[in-house]
């Protein structure tokens, strides 16, 4: 079984339309206001990205379909900070602490921002020698799965399991989401580009001149010598 969030090429939502040049960063000011939280909530240490990514997935399908993207990223911020007792839900619904935090000598400076956000969060690392090189055809794993958790995180979309593409690249080693998003560690493991007919994922809708390159990891892939 997917969660709701996995909705990459499904009919019914329309075309993608780029926002103007001139569009403002924000739509409304409240979501510059959720960005700034959300980062400074993560400058506490006490949650990785892909244990953030995968908060969001877990909201309700109800909730999720509903919410906006920014009342997505809220939600699901709302449920780490409880579920990680940063705060109690008490806390969260009053709208204010109710005492000191243990914390509160992580807090993310304003003076501090911008060099937090030119480190950045490298995820690149030393890992296994790569098992398949430029030019191999491939097939990535069916269903598209957690490999550790039912339900839990990862980074290959529906559309694209049991399919057939081509390796273009190889990117070296980085963290594996399936695994840092569930306590597992980083597991770094090597990504590679991976190239696939555009209709062989999206049917003849698609241009048959067009393919779909996506960036995979290798759990995800097994050699095919069809």
């Amino acid at each position: 079984m997917s969660r709701i969030h996995d909705m990459g090429g499904r009919f019914g939502d329309g075309a993608v339309i780029p926002d103007a040049p001139d569009a403002p960063v924000f739509e409304r000011d409240w979501h510059a206001r959720a960005l700034a939280v959300t980062l400074a909530a993560g400058a506490l240490g006490q949650w990785n990205l892909d244990i953030s990514r995968h908060s969001r997935e877990r909201l309700s399908p109800k909730d999720y379909s509903r919410f906006s993207y920014y009342e997505k990223w809220m939600a699901a911020l709302a449920n780490l900070l409880v579920e990680k007792g940063v705060v109690t839900r008490d806390e969260l619904q009053a709208g204010h602490a109710e005492g000191g935090s243990p914390l509160a000598e992580r807090r993310l400076l304003a003076a501090n921002v911008g060099a937090a956000l030119a480190k950045g969060g490298p995820v690149d690392r030393t890992g296994p020698a790569p098992k398949f090189q430029k030019g191999d055809k491939v097939r990535t794993i069916h269903p598209a799965a957690n490999p550790f958790v039912a339900g839990g995180h990862t980074r290959l979309p529906s559309y694209a399991s049991g399919q057939t593409g081509e390796i273009r690249a190889f990117y070296g080693c980085h963290i594996f989401p399936d695994a840092h998003a569930h306590g597992r560690g980083e597991d770094p493991q090597p990504i590679y580009a991976v190239a696939f007919p555009a209709q062989a994922l999206w049917g003849l809708s698609a241009d048959p001149r067009d393919e779909v390159i996506l960036d995979l990891w290798e759990p995800y892939l097994e050699f095919t010598y069809g």
